[in-house]
């Protein structure tokens, strides 16, 4: 796979395996339904050619209009990387945790559940990571004053 067509190819496949997850694409990411996360973490981590077992980097951004959580994925052995978007509203800011997909996922998706108040549906332990409990907000939003 050449790092042009990497995007569309992925999410080519994306599309035969869990259909209707993928929304957009671009050369370099590609940006699935919130709710689909966990089915395409699994099927990008687990099939042979892609094997996205390096969870990279999850964050998340606030658009002011919704929230977006990424997702930086690496292939150790094909030595390639994808970068993996969904969006959620701000008024229901959800997404399935991918723990269970790439452990390193734990602290990553807490400070993302602390900062900026996106809930990660699955989470073995959900809460404030650098905040303290009771405290109010989530201080990464543009509308947190």
């Amino acid at each position: 796979m050449t790092k042009a067509l990497i995007g569309q190819e992925v999410a080519k496949q994306i599309g035969e395996r869990v259909p209707q997850s993928v929304v957009e694409v671009s050369q370099s990411w590609i940006l699935v339904r919130p709710e689909a996360v966990l089915q395409v973490a699994q099927f990008l981590k687990n099939t042979p050619g892609l094997d996205f077992d390096y969870l990279t980097c999850l964050t998340g951004a606030d658009y002011l209009d919704y929230l977006e959580v990424v997702y930086i994925l690496t292939s150790m052995k094909h030595n390639h990387s994808i970068v993996l978007k969904a969006r959620c509203t701000r008024e229901k800011p959800e997404v399935p945790s991918v723990v269970e997909v790439w452990r390193g996922a734990d602290y990553q998706e807490r400070e993302a559940y602390d900062l900026l108040g996106i809930r990660f549906v699955g989470h073995p332990n959900l809460k404030r990571l650098f905040l303290w409990e009771g405290f109010q907000g989530h201080p990464l939003r543009r509308d947190y004053l």
